[in-house]
């Protein structure tokens, strides 16, 4: 069975205007019965962001939306996680903080149903840190050492929506550029995927490729036929990288995640 979509959001996507990528996301999941779920693990303002997603994906969509405050593992372990999982036509994830969701949601009753109803066709997105998470290796943090230009980055393992690739989000807004080459440079198989803010790429044909949606740009690192990394994953030394490809792709792109190129028309 085919795999449901993912629509992957660089972050601070607009919500009082046009809303062009939340309403792609409605419309999307229009493609099956059921309202959004909408989980707001990440958050530490749950109420606040489920209601202002709630009001406008009920909007979008024309049904109200189902909340997943979800602040424990024993809330992710509840008996009715399953019903009420099935019942959706797509999840959308909220920002904040990355490792909330995988601490509290990996392994649990909800993180196993929300993967097989995926897995069933079930639409998936999310934004800042539900982006972060797609992803089987995921960035959590990096810190600036003191005295050097270098930092230490800390990654961990996301939810896996996505195999070989990384994603980072509000990119350019946050000059994320050298952490993105960082993480490309210690694991050169992958690739990097760096998502501007009110931006987005849609995943399509069981991540085959994607399609980009918004304002601004994605880029792109592959490593993966890098000739010379000279770099320390924790230490304040510079890293020297050659021949990394790099690509960046505005509105409607499409890329080609199995090929790693560009898909032309």
């Amino acid at each position: 069975m085919k795999k449901g979509d993912l629509l992957i959001i660089g972050g601070n996507e607009d919500k009082n205007g046009e809303l062009l990528i939340l309403e792609k996301f409605s419309s999307l999941c229009k493609n099956r019965t059921g309202p959004i779920g909408i989980l707001t693990t990440a958050s530490g303002f749950p109420e606040e962001v489920g209601n202002e997603y709630k009001q406008i994906f009920s909007q979008l969509h024309g049904e109200e939306p189902i909340l997943f405050h979800l602040d424990t593992r024993e809330k992710a372990e509840q008996v009715d996680i399953p019903e009420r999982l099935s019942e959706l036509s797509g999840l959308f994830m909220t920002g904040g903080d990355q490792l909330r969701l995988t601490s509290l949601l990996g392994g649990t009753t909800f993180y196993k149903h929300l993967i097989r109803n995926w897995h069933n066709g079930m639409m998936v997105g999310g934004t800042s840190a539900g982006a972060a998470v797609m992803s089987r290796l995921m960035i959590i943090s990096s810190k600036t050492i003191k005295n050097a230009e270098a930092s230490i980055l800390e990654m961990g393992s996301g939810f896996g929506f996505l195999e070989d690739v990384i994603i980072d989000q509000h990119f350019s807004q946050r000059d994320r550029f050298s952490r993105l080459m960082r993480a490309i440079a210690l694991n050169p198989q992958i690739i990097g995927v760096g998502i501007d803010e009110n931006t987005a790429i849609w995943v399509q044909n069981n991540g085959e490729f994607f399609e980009v949606i918004g304002e601004y740009n994605v880029s792109i690192f592959d490593g993966k036929k890098s000739t010379y990394v000279d770099i320390a994953e924790k230490s304040n030394k510079n890293m020297t990288i050659s021949d990394i490809r790099f690509h960046t792709l505005g509105d409607g792109a499409i890329f080609d995640l199995q090929k790693r190129e560009l898909k032309l028309p």
